[in-house]
């Protein structure tokens, strides 16, 4: 984008968005398939009209900070406090197996013991992004089920962050010492960030609420700045974003104005997204399928294959229905965008090729798309094409 301006690349990417999601709506495909395709046709590997992937990255993520802000206006604190309790066993065994399955894979293929490794990490965990997109918000998370997925995801989340830590400390720009001095930062500051926020909305976020609550800009001025305010905060404290995003909603959850916050932040959520999806098909090097397609290929499928049976097996061990094991299993049975984000550090610190890290950002996106499809077509979601599966 250094060569056009910003107003043209968004005029690109949302006209070109509008028209693909007519497209896939008349079709009946998911529009999460239709913006990374697009991404791909516009992108600096495809048409070369939109060149500065990275920016618009960048800008994307402001719509994940949102996601999962707005899901956190829909938790109970008690409700989630519990489910995590009982989710930490499934969240750290799952990840193993999935571990060994990347590990395996690479060795398969003659990656090297440390590409083997970093892809084994990649697959340890599932898109937040895609299990909350297709979750409904005003459906499952008053139910089991959704307060299971989210408390599986925060607690990969967390341990995501942990593997961020020791990647970083392997480029280079710290030590061994170094990381475990930032990681047990790290942990201090979680329990901090949370009880901070419970005495902040108490005391202070809630009187400025009820006493101007009449002034609707106000209040929607006040929530993006307690959603962005907190996600920095937990940045700088060395955890993600998306964290501190999530607490300052779970803040809230209980006031009677959260279901208005999130009503009013909803369009502007679905602004950032659709950049973000965007970006994926945008960043991919198509010049290197030929190089990727049978290792990325196979390591796609057995993702979405092994996934679903590895957490209807664990999530039967603690007494949930095979059912529900099935359905949470299929949310999850994707890679994350975590994964995008350890090819790229990895790669830049040389520990793995990038014929290994396309071989990641390549499987993240078969997974995103191939179970993006499995659940809109069988699953209720907020994009389904079936109006009997839509909720929203």
């Amino acid at each position: 984008m250094a060569d056009q301006s910003l107003v043209f690349s968004f005029f690109l990417i949302f006209t070109g968005a509008a028209i693909v999601a007519s497209l896939a709506l008349y079709t009946r495909q998911p529009l999460l398939v239709a913006y990374i395709a697009l991404g791909a046709l516009l992108g600096p590997y495809g048409m070369t009209m939109v060149s500065d992937t990275q920016l618009l990255s960048e800008i994307s993520h402001i719509g994940i900070i949102f996601l999962l802000f707005l899901l956190g206006l829909d938790m109970q604190p008690s409700h989630l406090l519990h489910m995590l309790k009982k989710a930490t066993l499934v969240a750290i065994g799952s990840s193993l197996i999935f571990f060994a399955l990347g590990y395996f894979v690479g060795l398969a293929f003659g990656y090297t013991q440390t590409e083997n490794m970093i892809i084994g990490i990649a697959v340890m965990f599932s898109s937040t992004i895609i299990g909350i997109k297709l979750l409904p918000t005003t459906v499952l998370h008053h139910r089991h089920t959704g307060e299971l997925v989210v408390g599986l995801l925060l607690l990969q989340d967390i341990i995501a962050i942990m593997v961020l830590l020791f990647l970083y400390s392997g480029t280079g720009e710290g030590s061994s010492s170094d990381a475990m001095a930032q990681f047990a930062k790290t942990v201090a500051a979680l329990p901090i960030i949370i009880l901070g926020a419970f005495v902040f909305v108490k005391y202070v976020l809630l009187k400025l609420i009820q006493k101007f609550d009449r002034f609707h800009e106000y209040i929607f001025l006040l929530a993006i700045g307690w959603c962005l305010g907190l996600a920095e905060i937990a940045n700088l404290s060395g955890l993600s974003a998306e964290i501190g995003a999530f607490v300052a909603g779970v803040s809230i959850a209980t006031s009677p104005i959260a279901q208005y916050i999130a009503t009013s932040l909803k369009p502007l959520r679905d602004f950032f997204l659709i950049l973000f999806f965007f970006s994926i098909g945008a960043s991919f090097n198509l010049g290197l399928v030929g190089e990727i397609a049978v290792p990325a290929v196979i390591l796609a499928l057995l993702v979405l294959i092994v996934k679903p049976v590895v957490f209807r097996f664990l999530l039967s061990r603690i007494s949930e229905s095979p059912s529900l094991g099935w359905e949470v299993g299929f949310r999850l049975g994707q890679i994350s965008e975590f994964s995008l984000l350890i090819a790229y550090i990895a790669t830049s610190a040389l520990m793995i090729g990038e014929e290994a890290s396309h071989v990641i950002q390549a499987t993240a996106i078969l997974t995103f798309l191939l179970s993006s499809y499995v659940v809109i077509f069988n699953f209720p979601s907020p994009i389904a094409v079936s109006d009997k599966l839509r909720r929203d």
